[in-house]
This record gives structure tokens, C-alpha cells and sequence, in this order.
């Protein structure tokens, strides 16, 4: 419970900042805060907390997973509340900031370790996200994944 404020709190903070600057006045501080806000919704994910990624996205926010999978805001808040994928890890690396005014796509590398109904995963993927500064925050419209083999 105490982790879950700490991130509220955090994505609370990181909209505070987003509400005070131009989006396009200060390239590192954005760069900055999405990282910011992808760390935030990696904790989300660890920890079911639905309500913090709902803040995330948009409302007309897509995600394709890396076997094709497509979900729309609604499937993917409740996919996240399903217990039976249980993340022990979830990281992202070599992360990547591209800015056009009121958009951004941040592409890195994740890498994601638990239990999913009870079978143990190590998984490992790029993703490209997209980023729309709406409504005085950041959220996110669009997320993709691929597979990558595991870094040894």
C-alpha cells in the first residue's frame, strides 16, 4: 500500500511539473518527466494499481503487445487487474526521448520477470511509446512491444 502512494504521489508530482511548463520550452525537462512517467506506470503495472495508469493514458489509448495482442484503454486497465500475471521486475533501459512540440515517442528496452499463472517468466522487448501533451499533462496514446531474446 505504501509503495502505491509513493507512486501516486510521484505521477502527482510529475503532472504538477507537466501543468507548469510549455511543453516545448524545455526539451530535457520533458525528456525528464516521460522518463519519469514510464517508471511510474512500470510500478503501476507491478503493482495492479489500475487507477495510476488510468492517469497515463489517454482515453483513446491503443496498446499492441508483442504476439499481436490489441487492447484499447478499457481491456488493458482491466488486463492489469488480472493477479493471475504476477511481475516481480519490470525495468526499462536504454530508454530514448524523440519530442515534436505536443508529441513524443520514448522507445527503450524492457525487461519484465515473475510468475503468469504460476509459470515463471523472464521476458525481455522494445517498446515505442507515444506521448500527447493534453489538457496541461502528458498521457499516453499508443504503446507497442516486440520481443527480444534474453540478454545473457
Amino acid at each position: 500500500m505504501m509503495k502505491t502512494r509513493v507512486v501516486l504521489c510521484l505521477l502527482w508530482l510529475a503532472g504538477s511539473l507537466a501543468d507548469a511548463q510549455n511543453p516545448a520550452a524545455s526539451a530535457h525537462g520533458n525528456e525528464s518527466l516521460l522518463i519519469a512517467l514510464e517508471n511510474g506506470w512500470n510500478q503501476a503495472q507491478l503493482h495492479h494499481d489500475s487507477k495510476a495508469l488510468d492517469g497515463l493514458v489517454a482515453d483513446t489509448f491503443i496498446s499492441t503487445d508483442n504476439d499481436g495482442t490489441f487492447m484499447t484503454k478499457t481491456q488493458f486497465l482491466a488486463d492489469n487487474r488480472d493477479l493471475s500475471y504476477a511481475p516481480s521486475l519490470m525495468t526499462n533501459s536504454d530508454e530514448r526521448v524523440f519530442l515534436y512540440g505536443n508529441a513524443a515517442v520514448v522507445a527503450g528496452i524492457y525487461h519484465a520477470k515473475g510468475l503468469n499463472k504460476g509459470k515463471p517468466f523472464d521476458h525481455y522487448g522494445r517498446f515505442t511509446d507515444t506521448w500527447v501533451y493534453l489538457n496541461g499533462k502528458w498521457v499516453c496514446v499508443a504503446t507497442h512491444t516486440s520481443a527480444l531474446k534474453k540478454k545473457h
